[in-house]
């Protein structure tokens, strides 16, 4: 059996069509996991616009970066949290 380059990645050709859109591999392995997982028709139906993060609190902010794990948000602005955020 070939031996997988990253064994998280459970669609990898979906992964690398993620990342050429410029996605973060973070981002591209979330998405191609959930659809191995659900389905990509499931996943596609979930998917959706989030609100602009330009009209949330820095509380709201910082909230959701803790949510997701991002470290150092505390001591960020607001830019830089929106920045963090979708580069996550």
């Amino acid at each position: 059996m070939p031996r997988q380059e990253n064994p998280q990645i459970k669609d990898a050709e979906l992964y690398e069509a993620l990342r050429k859109e410029g996605n973060s591999k973070q981002k591209a392995a979330r998405i191609a996991n959930a659809a191995a997982r659900d389905g990509r028709a499931a996943v596609a139906r979930r998917g959706g616009e989030a609100g602009d993060y330009e009209d949330w609190t820095v509380a709201e902010l910082k909230a959701r970066a803790k949510e997701i794990g991002l470290t150092g948000y505390s001591r960020k602005r607001k830019s830089d949290l929106i920045h963090s955020l979708r580069n996550s």
